[in-house]
């Protein structure tokens, strides 16, 4: 079942990336290609982990790709469309804005 694309809160963005991050860590290949785009270090990605900015690039990675988000999406249950609104609202929240 798909969760409402329309309803997307912070917690509920920073539980999509934190399953993008689980899911591109399922297989190493997927791994390696986010640490050679981001330029990240598993030390760096540890430090980070909870961090807007750092969340906001896990998602930032998958919509760059369309197949991988797509596979993510319904690995994870969720529309694909909802990944969007959360990785805008986690930008936001990066830049200091308040947040809802």
């Amino acid at each position: 079942m798909f969760r409402n694309r329309l309803t997307v809160t912070r917690e509920a963005a920073e539980g999509i990336a934190a399953q993008g991050l689980a899911f591109l860590a399922e297989e190493p290949g997927r791994l390696s290609r986010f640490l050679a785009v981001t330029g990240l270090t598993p030390d760096q990605i540890r430090a980070q982990v909870e961090a807007p900015e750092f969340l906001a690039a896990v998602l930032e990675h998958l919509v760059s790709d369309e197949s991988l988000l797509l596979v993510f999406a319904a690995n994870a249950s969720i529309s694909p469309e909802t990944v969007a609104p959360a990785l805008a609202l986690l930008q936001h929240a990066g830049s200091g804005a308040a947040s809802p």
